[in-house]
């Protein structure tokens, strides 16, 4: 009996290998395009601030109404990412990222509409609701669509999109702005969700779990009450009233508290609806804890350098913008160079290496001034986004591996937390030390104004120009600058010692042995292989 030669079998066994591999990187471009609009729209309102104060183009919000417009998304984003995952390793990845699609382009439908500020604050709340649904889902997607040797530089590509999306969202909305009304920054994300639609419904696979997880509706209560009333705290000590105030501590304790409430219910569960004990593993808890502070130092920095480059250099909010993406080319870079690095050096180094040239950026700032070339500046944030693009990547690869396959969406949710939590902490913890050493050092310049005018001029950088422009006081306008900068080189010194805090978590949770977890607690989902060298 003549037998069929064997090439053509294996041939085509090669090409459905070729074909599956196409096909899971389609997938996670899809994963990748609606976590960066996530990202963007977490960045893209900060450009129309002046635009939405006025109140014949905008709707004549106060200081205090944009900073709760703007940090709403934060807060419903965060506290809401621990439910997104437990929905996610309940129903599926693609349903829930398909749901939360939906809600952010109604939401965004209704806030391009918005007629006043409270309305605008209540709709970017829903948009991140939406985007507390759709990064879990997308993270767990990511993970599980792309075969084992790809999952490395599938999550760095996943990476490389939420980063670069953190600088690009000035560029985006300056852009806008420019040609359109303000409500267009809002608008834009619908034709991006159509697309993400029509790519879940062609490419992505459903990726059903053998074992549905047991939803707990107290404790998801629990975790999105008790986070959303820490960031709210935390929001408000950032405010003038400062960290002292009732308003502060009250929700501050009682989110601690609801939290503290939350972990041990459900460390007492045998089905848990999140399973806290994953903080069991080192590299894991290490890992979160890390990524939190290095988002933390980017969006406090971020949110400094805007100010810098529009106050003190006098940039447009579109060429600030265009210097500050430069910051994205960086994290790009350093995503996809990262899976190498670690290779070369073991994720333990690279981490310490990217985190330490992140830090040495942050503290580059104490040597900017009014006359520092806008050139150099560029070339320091492209550094600076090189640096955290060493870590992010391998970083979250690390973190997920460690966790066994039906719980990627709880690992996927903490790792998505860590990013909103980490850049709300940051903006509000180091917006609160540059307004009090801009307050301490333009205090004495002040004296021989009138009551209410001193007053308002110490409220920020921005409102002492606009009184010393009110009285045609050209010498307060040097005064407001001198005392930013100062300000500035405050919180630059603290932004970068707090960085460095990450590279000794990195040095102490990954060290070159096997963790507890990994030794038999179940946990582990890392191969031998790839656990001999890692360091």
């Amino acid at each position: 009996m003549r037998h069929r030669p064997a090439a053509p079998a294996a041939a085509g066994g090669e090409g459905r290998a070729a074909a599956t591999s196409a096909r899971q990187w389609w997938t996670v471009a899809v994963a990748v395009l609606a976590q960066t609009l996530v990202l963007l729209d977490n960045t893209v309102l900060n450009v129309a601030m002046e635009t939405l104060a006025d109140p014949v183009h905008g709707l004549g919000a106060s200081s205090a109404d944009l900073a709760w417009a703007n940090a709403s998304y934060s807060l419903v984003f965060a506290a809401g990412s621990f439910a997104g995952g437990a929905l996610a390793d309940r129903y599926g990845p693609r349903r829930i990222l398909v749901t939360g699609l939906m809600l952010l382009a109604g939401a965004s439908t209704l806030a391009a509409f918005s007629d006043g500020a409270t309305e605008l604050t209540v709709t970017r709340g829903f948009m991140g609701a939406g985007g507390a649904l759709i990064t879990p889902a997308t993270l767990a997607i990511v993970t599980r669509a792309s075969a084992p040797a790809d999952r490395t530089r599938a999550i760095a590509v996943w990476a490389s999109a939420g980063g670069a999306a953190v600088a690009l969202g000035p560029v985006v909305g300056g852009a806008l702005l420019t040609r359109f009304w303000w409500g267009s920054v809002f608008l834009v994300n619908l034709p991006v969700v159509a697309v993400c639609l029509l790519g879940i419904w062609l490419l992505v696979p459903g990726l059903r779990y053998a074992e549905r997880r047991v939803l707990d509706p107290l404790g998801l209560a629990l975790s999105v009450l008790g986070l959303g009333l820490v960031v709210y705290g935390v929001i408000r000590g950032g405010r003038p009233a400062g960290w002292s105030s009732p308003a502060t501590l009250l929700p501050l304790a009682v989110g601690l508290a609801l939290l503290a409430t939350f972990v041990m219910s459900q460390s007492r569960r045998a089905a848990p609806g999140f399973d806290v004990r994953l903080f069991a593993e080192p590299r894991f808890a290490g890992g979160t804890v890390t990524l939190l502070l290095l988002f933390f130092g980017l969006a406090g920095q971020l949110f400094y350098c805007a100010f810098y480059l529009q106050g003190v250099h006098g940039l447009s909010t579109l060429a600030a913008g265009a210097v500050m993406s430069a910051a994205a080319g960086g994290i790009v870079l350093g995503n996809q160079i990262s899976p190498a690095v670690s290779r070369l050096l073991a994720v333990r180094w690279c981490a310490v290496a990217g985190i330490l040239l992140s830090s040495i950026t942050f503290g580059g700032y104490v040597f900017f001034d009014a006359g520092t070339p806008v050139a150099w500046i560029a070339g320091m944030l492209f550094a600076q986004g090189a640096g955290i693009g060493l870590v992010v990547a391998p970083m979250t690869a690390e973190m997920m591996a460690s966790l066994p396959p039906r719980y990627t969406g709880a690992g996927a949710a903490i790792n998505a937390a860590a990013r909103p939590v980490g850049s709300t902490l940051g903006v509000a913890v180091l917006g609160s030390v540059l307004a009090t050493a801009y307050r301490g050092a333009i205090r004495p310049s002040l004296t021989d104004l009138p009551p209410g005018s001193r007053e308002t001029a110490l409220d920020s950088a921005e409102a002492t120009r606009a009184v010393a422009r009110s009285l045609s006081r050209p010498d307060l306008l040097a005064a407001a600058n001198r005392a930013y900068l100062h300000a500035m080189y405050v919180t630059a010194a603290w932004t970068a010692l707090l960085s460095v805090a990450g590279a000794v978590l990195v040095i102490g949770y990954f060290r070159p042995r096997p963790s507890t977890t990994e030794a038999g607690s179940g946990h582990g989902a890392a191969p031998s292989s790839d656990r001999a060298h890692r360091g």
